[in-house]
């Protein structure tokens, strides 16, 4: 498995984390659980297609896509793997949905949505422009015109959803609900009412997976044990930590670890994380 990574231009950082580059070889037909993030699954593929077998909402159709944006979750999704792909993978923010495709992440909240559907004709362009470059930075560097491109009106955002979840990105998903509306000045059910039409989580559910996302981090980039992993994240115990792991995963923490080593030689569209070769961000 190829990978390479980068960041993206500085005035794009509030709406994309980071473009990682990827090329897998083919390798045995499996299935790859998508774990939950604090940021959206933005991918453009250059040779092959991600298929998406179950999406976090059942109620979302299955479907193959050479270009997608996946929302905010806290279930499982389950993506075939095994086929030979090559394309670019974003790490995107619930703010950068608006601004790029100009509606809430909200609207794509346990889906998987093809590209065109929210960009329509540009779609093929820009897949062909990537696609043409030679280098992993030439693609990057392209992926930066296209995207400042893109941005648009962000107006639509309220101040006070936008405090809210940088309020529990800051205290990793700790901060306590109630103290949280009280900082904002809404009760909690219009705190998370607001929450959830614009992000797609409300505040409980999000704080989980902000959470659960350091812990996941922490366990791809170090060897540190699953209880201090736990400890220092937030957890009240290595129980807690492992509970999450089967709500939100669908499996337990020594199997998904498990199947990012594996991933690692058989290659997933939704199996590579900035800086390293292995690992998954969202779904």
């Amino acid at each position: 498995m190829e990978t390479a990574w980068e960041r993206p231009a500085p005035g794009l950082r509030e709406w994309v984390g980071a473009y990682t580059g990827y090329r897998t070889d083919p390798g045995p037909p499996s299935v790859h659980q998508g774990v939950p993030s604090a940021h959206l699954t933005f991918i453009l593929c250059l040779d092959g297609k991600v298929e998406m077998l179950a999406n976090p909402d059942p109620a979302r159709p299955p479907g193959a896509f050479d270009a997608l944006v996946a929302g905010l979750h806290d279930a499982p999704a389950q993506i075939a793997s095994g086929a030979a792909q090559t394309g670019l993978q974003l790490r995107l923010t619930w703010r950068g949905t608006r601004a790029l495709f100009g509606v809430p992440a909200g609207e794509l909240a346990g889906d998987t949505v093809d590209l065109a559907a929210l960009l329509g004709r540009r779609t093929g362009p820009l897949l062909e422009r990537l696609a043409d470059a030679g280098t992993w930075a030439e693609r990057f560097a392209r992926l930066d015109t296209a995207l400042a491109g893109l941005v648009g009106d962000t107006d639509g955002v309220r101040p006070e959803v936008g405090y809210a979840w940088d309020r529990l990105q800051e205290t990793g998903g700790a901060l306590r609900i109630a103290d949280l509306a009280r900082e904002v000045g809404w009760s909690r059910r219009h705190l998370a009412d607001q929450l959830r039409r614009e992000t797609g989580l409300a505040p409980k559910a999000a704080a989980r997976v902000i959470r659960f996302e350091r812990a996941c981090d922490r366990l791809r980039f170090t060897a540190d044990p699953l209880a201090t992993v736990a400890a220092d994240c937030g957890y009240v115990d290595q129980a807690h930590l492992s509970r999450d792991f089967r709500d939100l995963a669908g499996q337990t923490a020594t199997q998904w670890l498990g199947e990012r080593a594996a991933t690692a030689h058989t290659g997933s569209a939704f199996s590579t994380t900035p800086g390293r070769a292995r690992g998954s961000i969202g779904p």
